[in-house]
Formats: C-alpha cells, sequence, structure tokens
C-alpha cells in the first residue's frame, strides 16, 4: 500500500525513517509499529506545543466572545424589530383615527358653516326690518 512506499526511500529527499529536523522514526518489532526519537539538540518542541496550546486557547476563548457577542446583538436586533413593529402598528391605529376624526369633523365644520350662514342671513333680515321704522 501507500505506507509501504514510504517507508524506504525517505519523505521528500530526506534520509531514510527521517520526518522532521530533530525527529527521527525507525522501525519496531512488527511492521506497523513505529518508535519515535527526539533529539535532544530540538527539545524545544515541548515549548513549541506549550506554545500552540495556549494559542489555541486563546482563540477558544475569542471564539466563544464571538459567539456572546453575536447572540447578544442577535437579541438587541430581535427587541428593535419587535419596537418596530409596535410603533408601525401604533401610527396605523393613530392614522386610522386621525382619518376617522377629520372626515367627522369635515361634516360638522360643513354643517357649522351652514349654520353661521343662516344666523348672518337672519341678522340682516332683523337688521333691514328693524332699521325701515
Amino acid at each position: 500500500m501507500a505506507s509501504s512506499s514510504n517507508r524506504g526511500g525517505g519523505y521528500y529527499g530526506a534520509d531514510p525513517y527521517r520526518s522532521r529536523e530533530g525527529l527521527s522514526t525507525r522501525q519496531g518489532a512488527g511492521s506497523d509499529e513505529i518508535q519515535l526519537r527526539i533529539d535532544p539538540m530540538h527539545a524545544d518542541l515541548d515549548d513549541e506545543i506549550s506554545g500552540l496550546r495556549k494559542q489555541v486557547r486563546q482563540l477558544k476563548n475569542v471564539a466563544s466572545e464571538i459567539e456572546s457577542e453575536a447572540k447578544f446583538q442577535n437579541d438587541f436586533i430581535n427587541q428593535l424589530q419587535m419596537t418596530l413593529i409596535k410603533a408601525q402598528a401604533g401610527v396605523k391605529n393613530n392614522m386610522r383615527k386621525l382619518n376617522k376624526s377629520i372626515v367627522q369633523s369635515g361634516s360638522t365644520h360643513v354643517l357649522h358653516v351652514v349654520l353661521f350662514a343662516l344666523f348672518c342671513l337672519m341678522l340682516v333680515y332683523f337688521w333691514s326690518k328693524f332699521s325701515r321704522r
């Protein structure tokens, strides 16, 4: 298979059984076992691994902060939408009431104008009748 072809010649031009600088592998008792030996000159790999763990932890914290902020903003937007819907309903109801009152006051306005005209005509009539005598 593919794993048996990688055991012989080396990895991308490197020495046989050499995977990375500071790490070397050799076959164990069974053909599927590999023993890993770390060169003491390159022992800073543990430091690098712990540094990477810290970075992963920090990224997890940042991701959880982003998630909580996204949830907060989503809730805030939902509240704003509900407030907007209520405001639109209130404006619509007030517009209906305003239109209704305009129609009602418009018809009473005409009645007031007619009554004022009749009053003025009666006033002119009585003034003309009493002024002749």
